[in-house]
């Protein structure tokens, strides 16, 4: 059981709100950063004996990003418009979970070649009082997890 602080903060789960995304070399602040998964597609052997089961290829990188429209031009419709057959901009991203003021990363989660695959307006509605949200979804190559 945690009883001093340095047990608190290194025993206790990192709360999900404190984290910053790097996106190249830009800091740009999120709402949300979903699809940060690494998994294997399954390859399934049937024999006489019964069946057996074996990691195949890794899975697709699809990673979503969403923040709230501000007046200043869309860092994201740059990024997807300049998108075109042949002629992609692969950016890396890191995402880290952060100590209490900020500037320390705990752990960091390194996107490497993410490009932009779909950008999606905000809904509307007219009886909401609700931030306008853009989403910005992504395919990459390869995610990793490094821990401080």
């Amino acid at each position: 059981m945690a009883t001093t602080a340095d047990d608190i903060a290194t025993q206790y789960p990192i709360p999900v709100y404190r984290f910053v995304v790097t996106l190249g070399d830009e800091q740009i602040p999120f709402q949300e950063v979903s699809g940060l998964d690494i998994g294997y597609e399954t390859i399934t052997y049937k024999d006489g004996l019964g069946k057996k089961h074996m990691p195949g290829q890794a899975t697709d990188v699809n990673i979503t990003l969403k923040r709230g429209v501000v007046r200043q031009a869309s860092q994201f419709f740059d990024w997807i418009n300049e998108t075109s057959l042949n002629l992609i901009n692969k950016r890396d991203i890191t995402v880290s979970l952060t100590n209490e003021s900020g500037d320390t990363p705990l752990v960091t989660w390194k996107v490497t070649n993410a490009f932009p695959k779909k950008l999606t307006a905000p809904s509307f509605n007219g009886g909401s009082n609700e931030v306008a949200v853009e989403q910005l979804e992504l395919m990459a190559d390869d995610v990793s997890i490094e821990f401080a």
